[in-house]
């Protein structure tokens, strides 16, 4: 019998160390913090200890703190438990090793507090005397050590097999032989350079690579969540104990001199209340303005001034420009590489209207579509020239890849390049010009690299759309969708888990949207029929498991031919008269300009700040305001081709118009005109796209209709914003925001007045004619009254009986 009990109490311990006891129904466990603690006298291993852990707390003690802390109390869990308490003292148990949870449990009934204070005891247990100490003596020996647990196999022993190295190839020898007479000879060495001998040796020195670039895709790494083993050792430094004891007495003064110092003390206080507001004021000042703060010092970092008068300009950069594939075509599109520096890519197209276009067919088909990407460090052979089956007017560099690009086509296709095998040669472009080739590998006979000859590599598109199922006329812009969304066949927005930009939307002059997905089709999977319930089902191995995103938002802007600024929803509806699934009617539709919209961009420090630019105006919207515009312009003397945000401004923006001239407008500075207005190109403009480059250079890229690249460099005003600027410029669009809705609500009151005075008018005009009435027609109409009243008179007095119908009327 005391085995198998003492079986049973090595089985409840192991309980214990794997996780905590099912709680009773008469006990809560609460946790106490060291506040509480201290005031009810239960401090932790010093009140009460694992061995005495009992605590009595009287009933008034507790109500008492639930006066003092109120919510902040530890026993507010059981507030109506400890009010509804019959007894006069609660009992509270000391838990060190959270056996319920919590280091303290609450006995919430009579009962449950005298089986805690006086556990029942087995009568066996008692006769025993040292069989029960000896079994006491093992429990406490056995609570503490772990038992260690076979190993169970969970597949990781393969990952580990994996990281050992292991020899898979005999090991190589090698046998060096060397004449017996050289043994001993006397050897003297020094250093030989390269130049030194002819043909010696292919000297090859490290150097820093700055346009080295590593793209890590995977990596491998394993860890093992062990503590550090440590070896401490520390030593008490012994000293001599004695007795030592300080003692002291409270100093008190004469009467004298207590008489002296407030007589002292009267001089001192009018000191004080002399000076006071002299102080106060000078603690006032130091709250308001730092005194210490040096203007003169700080003059030189002030973001709100301007840079020098020379330096208020655009100063030209770079130009680009080829004379076999650019030259007298016009540039339809520019875009930067997001990763590599230096490098920036250009669309050319045909100048040619649709007419001149089909009577000039047979030329343009045999004439090279081609995308240039241009290097800085060689203005004159792009370092590599992309392939279309048309004339590009829209491309994007991949954001997550930017190996790869996507471009939309005049004739409505949509192409794809990869340009991974040539990655290394726009990364490596700026060692491959200007560098001396002597004693390199590249020079040997078989040594030479293809990437290094000065030709340029034309590319072949990997993929392209079929022209069935693309747009009918030009696509006239595309853009990636981020990489954490999808957009699904129902125009739901879902997680995308690859995290990788899969997807894109092209919009053309059609008047279509269109949703592409570049990822290559999966092959259909052959479904399992099962019987369930003598119901036959279809049940698919694979399952989507991309949740919905319902924070994203379906609704987007789009620009016409006709100048219209459309809002609307890409989500299908159903149609409630065929039942078809259709493309949602136009929330909202805005007459913006009066001429296409060429440019329609989010400000990139406020989403929901548009820019567009159509015809001869340009205006700044807002998402949810429907009134109008916040800002529109004036319409200007010469056609308007694009616009674009400034990458670094809040309040910056640029404007380029068909005479050649670049407009760039600060809305801090001025909101009626540009800031500054200059000229680039004599020829028309047709695109423009800056970039930031570094905190201390900025770059603005501007194409021309006659093939021509123009990099500016923009000025530190121009690119540094000003402090605040982003709350000033927030504070701005608020501004138009409430002038928008006075106006429309003026305009209300406006129509109001206008009616009401249209009335007051009509109103006068009615008394007027009757006061033009002459005398002789108020006559007749008094003499008609008078004959109605005769005619009735006659008909009354006949029903009456008095007079005969005879009668004739009296005439008047």
């Amino acid at each position: 019998m005391p085995e198998e009990r003492k079986e049973d109490a090595d089985a409840s311990i192991a309980g214990e160390e794997e996780g905590e006891e099912e709680i009773p129904s008469d006990i809560m466990p609460l946790f106490f913090t060291s506040k509480t603690q201290e005031i009810f006298g239960c401090k932790g291993d010093e009140d009460v200890t694992e061995e005495n852990p009992h605590k009595l707390i009287p009933k008034e003690a507790i109500i008492q703190d639930f006066k003092d802390r109120a919510a902040v109390s530890d026993f507010h869990p059981v507030k109506q438990v400890v009010l509804d308490y019959a007894a006069d003292e609660l009992l509270v148990v000391y838990d060190p090793m959270f056996k319920y949870g919590q280091n303290f449990y609450l006995a919430l009934t009579e009962e449950a507090k005298e089986r805690i204070l006086n556990p029942p005891q087995d009568e066996t247990q008692e006769g025993e005397g040292e069989e029960g100490g000896e079994e006491d003596l093992i429990l406490t020996l056995r609570k503490f050590p772990r038992t260690p647990q076979p190993w169970q196999s969970l597949g990781s022993e393969a990952e580990v097999e994996e990281e050992n190295v292991v020899e898979n190839r005999p090991k190589v020898k090698f046998r060096i032989s060397r004449m017996r007479r050289e043994f001993g000879a006397p050897v003297t060495f020094g250093d030989r350079n390269v130049s030194d001998a002819k043909d010696g040796f292919v000297e090859c020195p490290s150097f820093e690579d700055e346009g080295y670039s590593l793209l890590k895709k995977e990596l491998d790494k394993g860890i093992q969540a062990v503590p550090v083993l440590t070896d401490n050792g520390n030593q008490t430094e012994w000293r001599k104990p004695r007795n030592a004891v300080t003692q002291y007495s409270a100093r008190t003064l004469e009467e004298k001199s207590k008489d002296d110092i407030i007589r002292a003390t009267t001089d001192l206080i009018s000191f004080i209340e002399k000076v006071t507001p002299r102080f106060e004021l000078a603690l006032q000042q130091n709250e308001i303005l730092d005194v210490f703060y040096d203007d003169y010092l700080s003059l030189a970092d002030d973001e709100t001034t301007f840079g020098a008068k020379s330096d208020n300009y655009l100063k030209e950069y770079q130009s680009f420009t080829d004379l076999q594939y650019s030259k007298e075509k016009t540039i339809t599109d520019i875009q930067w590489h997001p990763v590599i520096k230096g490098i920036i890519a250009v669309s050319c197209g045909e100048d040619l209207s649709f007419d001149d276009r089909v009577d000039n067919f047979s030329r343009i088909l045999m004439t090279s579509s081609l995308v240039l990407i241009w290097s800085f460090s060689d203005p004159i052979h792009p370092l590599a020239l992309l392939e279309a089956p048309d004339d590009i007017f829209s491309f994007k560099f991949n954001p997550s890849d930017p190996n790869i690009i996507a471009g939309g086509c005049i004739n409505g296709q949509i192409v794809l390049w990869d340009i991974t095998n040539h990655s290394e040669r726009l990364r490596t472009h700026r060692q491959s010009h200007g560098q001396s080739k002597k004693n390199s590998m590249h020079s040997l006979p078989g040594f030479q690299d293809e990437s290094s000859f000065d030709r340029s590599p034309i590319l072949r598109y990997c993929a392209v759309s079929s022209i069935e199922h693309s747009h009918k006329t030009v696509v006239t812009d595309i853009t990636w969708i981020p990489d954490h969304m999808e957009i699904g066949r129902m125009g739901v927005v879902v997680e995308n888990k690859s995290q990788q930009c899969n997807q894109l939307m092209s919009c053309a002059a059609d008047g279509t949207v269109l949703v592409w997905d570049t990822r290559p089709i999966k092959p259909s999977e052959e479904k399992e029929t099962r019987e369930i319930s003598n119901l036959s089902t279809g049940i698919s191995k694979s399952r989507d498991h991309s949740k919905p995103l319902e924070n994203v938002s379906s609704k987007f802007f789009i620009g016409t031919e006709e100048g219209d600024l459309v809002y609307m929803d890409w989500k299908p509806e159903k149609d409630t008269d065929s039942g078809k699934i259709v493309s949602p009617r136009p929330e909202q539709v805005w007459l913006a300009h009066d001429g296409p919209i060429t440019t329609l961009q989010r400000s990139p420090f406020f989403r929901d700040i548009l820019l567009t630019v159509g015809g001869w105006t340009f205006a700044i919207w807002k998402e949810g305001v429907t009134n109008g515009p916040l800002l529109q312009s004036a319409s200007h003397l010469m056609r308007l081709s694009r616009g674009h945000w400034s990458p670094s401004r809040p309040g910056v923006f640029f404007i380029t118009k068909t005479d050649g001239n670049v407009d760039v407008w600060d809305l801090l500075d001025r909101s009626h005109e540009p800031s500054l207005t200059q000229n680039v190109t004599a020829a028309p403009i047709t695109t423009i796209s800056p970039h930031q480059v570094s905190s201390k250079q900025q770059l603005l890229a501007v194409g021309d209709s006659m093939g021509t690249l123009h990099v500016m460099e923009v000025p530190w005003n121009l690119r540094h914003p000003s402090a605040n600027e982003a709350n000033a410029m927030e504070n701005f669009f608020e501004r138009e925001v409430k002038r928008l809705a006075f106006v429309e609500e003026r305009m209300k009151i406006r129509e109001q007045e206008k009616k009401q005075l249209e009335a007051e008018e009509s109103k006068r005009q009615q008394e007027g004619k009757r006061a033009e009435e002459s005398d002789a027609d108020i006559e007749a109409k008094q003499r008609m009254e008078y004959q109605e009243y005769l005619q009735m008179e006659k008909q009354l007095l006949e029903e009456l009986g008095i007079t005969e119908e005879s009668d004739d009327l009296i005439e008047v």
